[in-house]
């Protein structure tokens, strides 16, 4: 078994349900981000995603978007993104999987991503901007170096294309909470568990929830009917705001995995 579906199948003997934090790599330098890694795993994280920046990112609110703006200004590439993945990778052995859009990875080949992912300690990737009929050449490069490719499904997904994505997914599938774009929200919408409740019906893998989850207590009805939850622009906002607040954390990464901690109570 791959980590991921360890980490699944863990859970599920335990009786309890994921969770899952999202951060942008290198925000706000990558030292920092290596560190939070180690935090998050250390605060329970079932699977960590893990951002890469990108200058367009059209599904993401303006949270993560200012995010991938500050850490582009870092200059670094992808390789250097996963050079410090295999050096958290030396304390922690929670699941990551890089969360990107199409056009970095193909900027760096698509081969050498996934010989150079595997090498880092990724285990999967969930590509934004790809669906499953565009898959192909990546996801047989992945599966080839043990590497899960994870695809969304939305409320607005049809059956057929419920069905497509159970075909190609591994790892676990991540169902989108609404239509739109990444960013927390006052309520979750009753459409999530509608669509958790569709894809169960074409899969067996676990399925996750995203988009617009901010608090303890949002994380808490979600696990109610998804294996877990992801929880991204919430941490990300906190990040940024003791980033501009250092008197408040001298210490960035600790103070996020407390955060998430508590998110996960």
């Amino acid at each position: 078994m791959g980590r991921i579906e360890d980490a699944f199948n863990n859970l599920k003997q335990d009786g309890r349900k994921g969770f899952i934090p999202f951060i942008t790599a290198g925000d706000p330098d990558l030292a920092t981000t290596e560190q939070i890694l180690i935090e998050l795993a250390g605060a329970g994280a079932t699977v960590i995603e893990l951002g890469v920046p990108f200058s367009d990112p059209m599904a993401d609110g303006p949270v993560i978007q200012r995010a991938s703006e500050r850490a582009l200004k870092k200059s670094f590439g992808l390789d250097d993104l996963l050079d410090m993945v295999a050096r958290a990778r030396k304390s922690i052995d929670t699941p990551i999987i890089l969360f990107s859009y199409f056009n970095p990875l193909l900027q760096f080949g698509i081969e050498r991503l996934a010989l150079s992912a595997k090498d880092a300690g990724i285990d999967g990737v969930l590509v934004t901007d790809m669906t499953p009929e565009e898959s192909g050449a990546v996801a047989t490069e992945l599966r080839a170096n043990s590497l899960d490719m994870i695809f969304l499904v939305a409320p607005t997904s049809t059956d057929e294309r419920l069905k497509l994505v159970a075909k190609h997914a591994s790892g676990f599938v991540y169902a989108v909470s609404r239509a739109g774009v990444t960013g927390t929200r006052e309520t979750i919408s009753v459409e999530a568990e509608k669509l958790v409740s569709r894809m169960r019906r074409f899969t067996s893998l676990p399925i996750a929830v995203g988009f617009g989850i901010s608090t303890a207590e949002q994380v808490k009805d979600v696990q109610r009917y998804a294996d877990a939850v992801v929880v991204g622009s919430a941490i990300v906002a906190e990040m940024e705001r003791l980033s501009h607040a250092p008197d408040l954390a001298p210490d960035l990464a600790r103070s996020i995995g407390e955060f998430a901690r508590a998110l996960n109570r």
